[in-house]
């Protein structure tokens, strides 16, 4: 474990806004609003906010004030790669490790607005130690060179880290990508979870249900169906030709941003709009996850290796569920509990979408500890 610290040089912040400034735009879209993507005069004014007015030291800043530190781990493989993982130890006697994972287009930003909360709340009974790490081909985590880095790979790297960390028994919890690396933990090393929350679970329709669907699991499946049908490009792209994606993305900042943003406008449960529900500030913070380290075509490949091999294996650990209503994949509760055999809690709250801990953080704050005080021990 080497310690870490964030340090861009000038250099590449001003190289960013030279880029920003150069920028070729396309024409307007021949339709209103974001049918066809990001709206022309918002990419403009997102981008001009970017390159005059974005503050980078202040989110380095923010990340920088807890531990961090970069490891190698090979998830049982023959190479490694190295993980940039930041852990945030409680004050509190008796808290209980909590890894956190993200997925794409997110990025350990996605948690910096909970980590007080989970670190420090007011009752230390529920108090978590927080391991937030990057994964492979993301942030300031290493770029495999090989292919093989799937899901369950790193879920085994990170089990790998938390017995690095000196964990031998610990929470977990994830959405989008981080949700199916969280469920391959709870099948690769059971013995080290307390449990696992999931914002994301995934499971197959079990050949012998013929129950019908309700009203509230009928709308779920037709805004599944159109998500698949209008919303689903990008992972078409990144999980077939994600070197070719990976170029643009790469050289041009525009792109990088809007490929980006688009998704938090049409993830969020946010009434039309991504910034009402996160600032603009954040969504850069995000953004500059990827930019800074040239990670298009890295963080693209993890659809490559997985979109299409995603594995359904039983987890019986204790799990919970929260649910939110603007979740492009909400499945039947009795669907869930056939893959994930100890489903402990099942909750559906009234707003928020897939990156819930950073669109309702309190929400998710408190759902997450609700059910580890299940089964703390």
């Amino acid at each position: 474990m080497r310690d870490f610290r964030i340090e861009i040089p000038d250099a590449e912040l001003d190289d960013l806004r030279e880029r920003l400034a150069r920028a070729r735009w396309p024409e307007p879209a021949t339709v209103d609003g974001w049918t066809q993507g990001v709206p022309l005069d918002y990419a403009q004014e997102l981008c001009e906010y970017w390159r005059t007015r974005y503050d980078w030291r202040r989110v380095e800043a923010e990340i920088n004030a807890y531990p961090q530190y970069r490891t190698e781990l090979d998830g049982g493989g023959d190479d490694s790669v190295e993980i940039h993982v930041l852990h945030a130890r409680s004050p509190h006697d008796g808290a209980l490790p909590l890894l956190l994972t993200h997925g794409w287009p997110g990025s350990i930003v996605e948690f910096l607005d909970v980590l007080p909360s989970l670190i420090d709340p007011p009752d230390p009974a529920d108090a978590f130690h927080v391991v937030l790490p990057t994964l492979p081909g993301y942030g300031f985590s290493g770029k495999p060179s090989v292919t093989g880095w799937g899901v369950e790979r790193i879920a085994v790297a990170w089990a790998q880290l938390m017995d690095r960390l000196g964990y031998e028994r610990f929470g977990a919890q994830g959405g989008d990508w981080g949700s199916m690396v969280t469920a391959a933990l709870g099948t690769a090393a059971p013995e080290m979870l307390a449990g696992i929350h999931l914002t994301m679970p995934l499971a197959q329709k079990p050949d012998d249900d013929d129950q019908p669907l309700s009203p509230s699991e009928k709308a779920a499946k037709r805004f599944n169906q159109t998500f698949q049908r209008l919303g689903s490009g990008y992972s078409a792209e990144q999980s077939t030709r994600p070197q070719t994606i990976g170029y643009g993305l790469v050289d041009s900042p525009v792109a990088q941003c809007t490929w980006i943003v688009e998704k938090f406008w049409d993830w969020t449960d946010c009434a039309g709009h991504p910034e009402n529900v996160i600032s603009r500030d954040r969504l850069l913070d995000n953004v500059m996850m990827y930019w800074l380290n040239g990670a298009g075509a890295s963080s693209a490949r993890l659809y490559w290796e997985s979109y299409a091999r995603r594995r359904m294996d039983e987890v019986t650990v204790p799990t919970g569920v929260a649910q939110f209503p603007h979740e492009m994949a909400r499945l039947p509760r009795r669907w869930l509990e056939r893959r994930f055999t100890d489903l402990r809690r099942f909750t559906v709250p009234e707003v928020g979408g897939h990156f819930a801990s950073l669109e309702q953080p309190e929400t998710f704050v408190d759902d997450v500890r609700a059910f580890f005080r299940e089964v703390r021990g």
